[in-house]
């Protein structure tokens, strides 16, 4: 069995190919970045998804493939990296194009419980939600729009099983460092985090859901075994308050509002001192809690690692300053020039 996996050396991308170790399977990664040093059973194919010349090369690679796992998506991309909008949405679109050239009998694409429209502060929602996205977040919107390109996907390729998953947050030991990146600024020493007199800012009523790298490579895999088609939820108990998130990162919390927060972190993103664009801080705020309910019942899912074990192990691991083995889970420190943002914007 042959699978194609584009974005092999992210955070769910390696986390797969650890799952897929020893399964017996033709593997191959696609990366724009790949690893210098591969795994011996991977064929790496590099490909920048999102040049309007990949797709022949997308299509080649896809040839013969009984899946294609799609896990490529520009997050929080640097600035001088490749704009956003053109690997997510050029570049999704020319996979799925390639999927169809090449005849591929089973896409699996991973989306994101940001895709959903904002749901009741405390109540999960299932599958069934509306997949608009939150407004104020380029994220989410752009997880929205993948949505309707999966739709009409399967709209004009009936012969081809789609699969896709909506999962919450994601991390794994060896994402410390593009979470730090993504989330603190370089110049704050990481040996900080949660020492008991550090102060962290979070407004009361934040709540944040968290899955494991892990338990997502075995939803895929599920997914891959049984040649399911369809929309999962994926996401672990339980859901983590903001209490329980001080008590993992800091100290105690400093008492903000969300407002001041926002404001706060729009005016330091642009002077370039930190990385954290307000963007985030809307959908940290909006976020529609997820049930996973369908994929433990359709698939036998079940992750092994519950969401305060997940957030404990990104703490030690940012603390410790820990690395993955792939160019986005190692990044050089930002190169920090006042007024300058270090990431490209989150506005929609």
């Amino acid at each position: 069995m042959k699978v194609v996996i584009t974005g092999a050396t992210g955070n769910v991308g390696t986390a797969l190919l650890r799952s897929l170790d020893g399964a017996g399977l033709e593997l191959v990664g696609v990366a724009r970045r790949v690893p210098p040093r591969s795994r011996t059973e991977v064929r790496w194919i590099s490909c920048d998804i999102g040049d309007p010349d990949a797709i022949p090369l997308l299509e080649d690679a896809f040839r013969g493939a009984d899946a294609v796992v799609h896990l490529a998506w520009a997050i929080d991309p640097r600035r001088d990296d490749p704009p956003m909008a053109r690997t997510n949405g050029a570049g999704t679109e020319h996979v799925l194009r390639a999927v169809a050239a090449a005849a591929v009998p089973h896409l699996i694409c991973a989306s994101s419980a940001a895709a959903y429209a904002p749901g009741p502060r405390w109540r999960q929602i299932d599958e069934d939600w509306p997949r608009t996205g939150v407004h104020g977040s380029a994220y989410s919107l752009g997880k929205a729009a993948l949505e309707s390109q999966l739709d009409a996907f399967e709209r004009d390729q009936p012969s081809i099983r789609v699969a896709r998953i909506l999962p919450c947050g994601i991390t794994q030991a060896a994402a410390a460092a593009e979470m730090g990146d993504w989330l603190l600024p370089s110049w704050l020493p990481r040996s900080l985090i949660g020492r008991r007199w550090v102060p962290v800012p979070l407004w009361k009523d934040l709540r944040l859901q968290l899955v494991h790298a892990d338990d997502v490579a075995q939803a895929i895999r599920l997914l891959l075994e049984r040649r399911a088609a369809g929309a999962f939820n994926l996401a672990a108990d339980p859901v983590l308050p903001a209490w329980a998130l001080v008590g993992l990162f800091g100290g105690f919390r400093m008492p903000v509002s969300h407002r001041l927060a926002a404001v706060f972190a729009r005016i330091t993103w642009r002077l370039g001192v930190q990385p954290l664009h307000p963007g985030w801080l809307v959908l940290a705020d909006r976020a529609a809690l997820v049930d996973s309910g369908k994929a433990r019942r359709e698939l036998g899912w079940s992750p092994r690692w519950d969401a305060t074990a997940t957030a404990a192990e990104l703490a030690r691991m940012l603390r410790a300053g820990r690395t993955g083995a792939s160019a986005p889970l190692d990044p050089a420190p930002n190169d920090i020039r006042l007024g300058r943002p270090t990431h490209q914007s989150q506005d929609q």
